[in-house]
This record gives C-alpha cells, sequence and structure tokens, in this order.
C-alpha cells in the first residue's frame, strides 16, 4: 500500500506515543480512517488523547480488541517488538504491516539520508544535522532521535534533506523505504531478547537500510566492523567505506593522524583526528560517516571542518557533567549495550568508577574483562542486573552493590580518587528503575550537580 490507495481505507495505528500519533495524523490527512489502539491504560495517556480528540481521530487504550483488525493496514511503532501478540494476530490475518518509518517516506519530496547502527546512531544524525546546518543547507533531523519522522514530512520539498536515525524495529517493517544515502555504523550484539538471540537476524534487520538503495544511491559503511561487512555484499548501489586501519583509493581514512577522504577521485584532508572536539575511536568513525554524508551532500570541506572542531556531541552519551574535587563525572546513560561501554572504556586515559547495569538484554560482560582490568578502578553495579554484574566482574576489580541512583552515585564518589572518572555507562535498558535511558541521565546528572 502507499499514499495513492489510502483513500477511505482503514488503518489501524499501534502505540499512542508520539510516533503513533504522528503517522495517526498523517495517513488521516491523506484521507484514511485510522483508529490508534494502545494496550496502556487511559490515565497514562491523558496527553495523548487530548490530542487525538481534538484530531477527531478514532482510539481505544487499555487492550488491543477485534476492532484493530478490521483493517487493510496496520502501522507499528517502533517501541512494539516484532513478537507481541497483537503483531503476530495480525501476521496470522494476513494483514499488511508497515512502520511508522515507512509510513513516512511515501509522502517524502526530500531526500533521505539514513543513519542506523547499533551504537553511533544518535552522535552521527546529530552532527550530520549540524554540518548542513552550518553550511545553511535546509534540512531537518528525524527519526528514532525523538521527533517523529510522520510529523514532518508534510512540510518537506524535493530542496530540503531529512536526516534520519533509523533503529532495527522501524527497519523491520518497510517495504519501499529508500534513501538516497545511508550510513550503516557498525553491528554489535544489541536488542538480542528480541531477535531471539541471533546476530543473524539482528544484522539481516540493519542490513534492509540499503535493502531498496539502487544505482547512484550511496550506502557508507564502517570497513573495520566485522558484521558490517558481513551484510555490505548485499548492496546494489555505490558502496563508500570507513576506516581507521588502512589507507583507501575511495572513502575516509587516517592518514599520519588527519582525517582524509577520497571522493570521485578528488583527496581531501579534512582535520587532524586530534583537533577533532569529540574524543574516542568510536566518535571517529561517526565523524567519518558524517564527513562522507556532509561531502555527497555538497559541503566542502572548510565547513565540515569547523564544525567538528566545535561540535560538542549530543546529551546522555559520554556527556561531561561536572569536575569536584579533581574527580570528572560523565553520563553515557544511552551507553544501553556491550558494545557502547566497550567503546567508553576507551574514550578515557584516567581510572575509572564505572556505575553499571539495570534491564539487562542479554549481554556478555566477558567482552569488557580486559578494558576494566586495564581502566577501571571499581564498578558500582546498579538495578535488575546489579546481581550479574557482580558476579561477571568480582575477582577483576572492587564492586559493590547499590540499591538506587542516589546511592550508586555517593558510592562512586567514596571510590573514586582525585584525578578519577566517575562514568555512568550501563550497559543495560533503563526500564527497570526509569521511564528511558533520558530520564536516567537526568536523574544521574541531578545527583551529581548537588553533590
Amino acid at each position: 500500500m502507499d499514499q495513492t490507495s489510502l483513500l477511505h481505507k482503514k488503518v489501524s495505528v499501534i502505540g499512542a506515543a508520539r510516533s503513533g500519533i504522528a503517522a495517526a495524523r498523517l495517513l488521516q490527512a491523506h484521507g484514511a480512517d485510522v483508529l490508534i489502539s494502545d494496550t496502556s491504560p487511559a490515565e497514562k495517556l491523558q496527553t495523548s488523547i487530548v490530542e487525538l480528540k481534538a484530531a477527531g481521530i478514532a482510539f481505544e487504550t487499555g487492550k488491543h480488541t477485534e476492532r484493530v483488525y478490521d483493517c487493510a493496514l496496520m502501522v507499528i511503532s517502533p517501541g512494539v517488538p516484532n513478537n507481541a501478540p497483537v503483531v503476530l494476530e495480525a501476521q496470522k490475518r494476513g494483514k499488511e504491516i508497515v512502520s511508522e518509518l515507512e509510513a513516512g517516506s511515501w509522502f517524502c519530496r526530500a531526500p533521505i539520508v539514513a543513519i542506523t547502527g547499533s551504537n553511533g546512531k544518535t552522535t552521527t544524525t546529530t552532527l550530520i544535522g549540524e554540518i548542513l546546518e552550518n553550511a545553511k543547507k535546509k534540512h531537518v533531523v528525524a527519526g528514532n532521535i525523538g521527533t517523529a519522522f510522520s510529523s514532518l514530512v508534510s512540510g518537506l520539498t524535493d530542496t530540503d534533506i531529512a536526516v534520519l536515525e533509523v533503529s532495527s524495529f522501524q527497519l523491520d517493517h518497510i517495504s519501499t523505504f529508500r534513501p538516497r544515502i545511508s550510513a550503516l555504523l557498525n553491528i554489535t550484539p544489541d536488542h538480542m531478547d528480541r531477535y531471539d538471540h541471533s546476530m543473524e537476524k539482528y544484522a539481516a534487520s540493519k542490513a534492509r537500510v540499503f535493502e531498496n538503495q539502487a544505482g547512484d544511491d550511496v550506502v557508507l559503511y564502517n570497513a573495520d566492523d566485522e558484521w558490517t561487512e558481513k551484510v555490505i555484499g548485499n548492496a546494489r548501489c555505490r558502496k563508500i567505506c570507513f576506516t581507521v586501519k588502512t589507507i583507501l583509493s575511495e572513502g575516509a581514512f587516517l592518514e599520519k593522524g588527519m582525517l582524509v577522504t577520497v571522493l570521485n577521485g578528488e583527496r581531501v584532508e579534512i582535520i587532524p583526528s586530534k583537533n577533532i572536539f569529540i574524543k574516542g575511536t568510536h566518535n571517529l568513525y561517526n565523524a567519518m560517516a558524517s564527513v562522507l554524508a556532509g561531502q555527497l551532500l555538497g559541503v566542502d570541506a572548510a565547513s565540515i571542518r569547523s564544525t567538528l572542531e566545535t561540535f560538542k556531541g549530543v546529551e546522555h552519551r559520554l556527556e561531561f557533567v561536572r569536575d569536584l574535587n579533581n574527580i570528572r563525572y560523565y553520563n553515557d546513560s544511552k551507553a544501553t549495550n556491550v558494545d557502547s561501554v566497550w567503546y567508553a572504556l576507551q574514550a578515557f586515559e584516567q581510572p575509572i568508577v564505572m556505575i553499571l547495569g539495570g534491564r539487562d538484554k542479554g549481554n556478555d560482560y566477558s567482552r569488557l574483562n580486559e578494558l576494566v582490568k586495564e581502566h577501571v578502578r571499581a564498578i558500582v553495579a546498579i538495578g535488575e542486573s546489579s546481581a550479574t554484574v557482580e558476579n561477571a566482574f568480582r575477582g577483576t576489580v572492587v564492586v559493590k552493590k547499590a540499591a538506587s541512583m542516589e546511592e550508586a552515585v555517593s558510592t562512586a564518589k567514596f571510590l573514586a580518587e582525585p584525578g578519577d572518572v566517575v562514568l555512568l555507562s550501563p550497559a543495560c535498558a533503563s526500564f527497570d528503575w526509569f521511564r528511558n535511558y533520558e530520564h536516567r541521565g537526568e536523574v544521574f546528572k541531578e545527583l551529581v550537580n548537588t553533590l
């Protein structure tokens, strides 16, 4: 189904958060008869209900009734898992199911830049947006980053650029979604609980970002990442890679400490890597993908260089909070998997007291053992996985359990010595104690700032 065949068609939208409401409003504006359904009780959805009533969109709360299956199309929000009963039942009944991302793309006249990967999506999406902003190029930044794509597409023209952070959950239900430029940053274990603990399934989901790209479309990819290298052969469009390990005839690479690109035969020395404001190897990869995207979109090297020198990163991602008594506190709440923590531990030369734990998503903490031995003074274990974390690192480093974030921060302060870093980098989801990773990070920062 597409925009031309929506008129008077019944569409069920699953999930009444921002993405679901944005999709419902967009589809209604194009003639669809929309029902939005959410299993949360009405008292938790008051803001959404006010908006839906004002827009004249039918809704149900508390459970998915038989009404949701009386549709020609089902649109699901990113937070709805593939194995949710409503999705499985709709599939059994032969209903067409698409993500909010797919539905939004039907109405998008602007070329799309889509960024995915297990880690670095938000930083790279934001950095590309900053590069375009500083080059005075018309654009929007949306998707998994916080602003629903569907809420913005109606205002876009072919002279705009849509820069989208795209999750595997959004890609699971695309059919025609086709970016002009896609970026696949890395594929490392994450959300294993939603992919039957299969890296093959998870990698295949990420690779869908370039599934419909062809001809002059471009996929930018990390040549140093094992799983990305495994799937990139399936791309039918132009492939341009970035690497820190070798010098390339095309792509982005490091040469004697300089970030260099070669595109269409033209070699450009962009910036000494030490002058990039955001630190760490993972951010060097993010910068390389962003530079290539910027150049392909017509931004000159001087403008890109200026942005890289001043871009301070994104909130909740290795975010500096405070220096207190020569102990520096960092909020890395967005590190919701082991690989994010693996990168974070390499970003500091100082000893680290790390706050680790939350709702475990099937983590293999052994991947961190060597880095913990090398960089970490102590671990404060938090949340549902505190016992798992304690068991994983007992004997490697001092581990203390904390029953609240307040206790975790005070324990970390006690364990840290002058010159150390206290790092919240949980490797886990936040939903045991918090609404989301942003809420977790805000609470951490508030506690640190009141020490």
